[in-house]
């Protein structure tokens, strides 16, 4: 005697945008930067987060995060260009495209930070631990 066969139904698209939707995971992308620079980025962010007046700790904030910032253009950037064993002009361009880059940056950094109050301070503080982890 033979058996039905019962078919699942047809993957409707709203189904699949949904699943498509929600993943396990968020992508990220991080950087590694030298042990004295991690001991630097957690002092900084325990005396801001401690503090009664974090804006007292501003201008060590800004320090850090150009710090960062300057580190995670090398990893990216000039390092991938090394790796790539690109040639010296080319590594020497990049070099010198990015003081540019991070000279702009750097005025924008210390203009936002230097206008925070205590609360987004702690908010940036929070936001770098959440990159650290």
């Amino acid at each position: 005697m033979p058996t039905s066969v019962k078919r699942a139904a047809p993957l409707t698209a709203k189904r699949a945008t949904k699943k498509a939707a929600e993943p396990a995971a968020k992508p990220f992308l991080r950087f590694h930067h030298s042990h004295e620079l991690r001991v630097k980025t957690l002092d900084v962010l325990v005396r801001i987060e401690s503090a009664d007046q974090p804006t007292a700790y501003r201008g060590e904030l800004i320090n850090l995060v150009l710090e960062l910032t300057d580190s995670g253009m090398d990893q990216y950037f000039l390092q991938s260009l090394k790796a790539a064993k690109a040639n010296f002009v080319v590594q020497q361009s990049a070099a010198l495209g990015l003081a540019g880059v991070q000279k702009v940056m750097g005025t924008v950094i210390r203009n936002i930070l230097g206008r925070m109050d205590d609360r987004q301070l702690r908010s940036v503080c929070g936001s770098i631990r959440q990159f650290m982890a």
